[in-house]
């Protein structure tokens, strides 16, 4: 324990004293995500992510939680549950840190990440789609995991959620709302603006576009074999005079895509 605050304590150091022109970094945009999440997560955090997440995950063995954001899923398991959260954003891990007892670390996953321990499961929420590179954190959480260890990834579904790329449109004549795709197979660099309307550049986020062969290749990659694929779906319900069908497209276009893979080679 005294090894791991050391190793905490320098990487905080290093990354307060780092500038970032550019960065994915939610940092920029910590204060905005801490009132978004709040103490008990967003609208989907609650009715669909982690209602689905928590039972894949065995709450008896260790969790590494790579780009915790402040720590939403470390709130959700239970204080015996041994588990370290991991993020970049000094802010958000500041915040977490008082709205847990867990153990939390300020560290760059496009770097390698040296644990003294390995542990059981890792799991990426709603972060890897922040990440220029995502192998970098396929292979971090590979190294950080024992032989049968398990990688949980949860996206924004990147076949149908695609930031600036993809639209909802109503056809009258058929009845449906579709969902429109005006690119997919193209890596996509996009800026998210956190505030809209206000003339404060300095609180963009950036999220990445991948297409979903990319993210099955990288896990190859890290030495994953890919256990299974589950397509989450929303279940808010409209009222109104669309409702029927706005309803139904909510069935049949997932928001999020979960990658549950396995470490095998030892």
């Amino acid at each position: 324990m005294k090894k791991r605050n050391t190793e905490e304590n320098s990487a905080n150091s290093k990354l307060k004293n780092a500038k970032h022109e550019e960065t994915s970094s939610w940092e920029p945009a910590s204060a905005w995500y801490n009132k978004h999440v709040g103490t008990e997560g967003h609208y989907y955090h609650k009715h669909v992510i982690l209602p689905k997440l928590l039972p894949l995950l065995d709450l008896k063995k260790s969790i590494l939680d790579l780009g915790c954001g402040q720590g939403i899923l470390a709130r959700s398991l239970p204080t015996k549950t041994p588990y370290l959260g991991i993020d970049i954003s000094p802010s958000l891990i500041q915040s977490a840190k008082k709205l847990s007892t867990h153990t939390f670390l300020i560290h760059d996953l496009m770097k390698p990440l040296k644990l003294k321990d390995p542990f059981a499961q890792a799991v990426s929420i709603l972060s890897m789609q922040n990440m220029e590179k995502p192998l970098l954190l396929m292979q971090n959480a590979y190294n950080a995991l024992v032989h049968q260890g398990r990688f949980i990834c949860v996206l924004n579904h990147p076949c149908f959620r695609i930031p600036r790329q993809s639209h909802w449109g109503y056809d009258d004549k058929k009845s449906v709302q579709y969902r429109r795709i005006d690119m997919y197979s193209s890596p996509l660099k996009i800026p998210i603006q956190t505030h809209p309307g206000s003339t404060d550049r300095s609180s963009d986020t950036w999220s990445f576009h991948f297409p979903l062969s990319s993210y099955a290749s990288w896990l190859q990659e890290a030495g994953f074999v890919i256990e299974t694929i589950a397509e989450w779906h929303s279940d808010k319900i409209s009222t109104g005079a669309k409702a029927r069908i706005e309803n139904r497209s909510r069935k049949e276009f997932p928001l999020f895509l979960t990658l549950s893979a396995l470490k095998l080679q030892k």
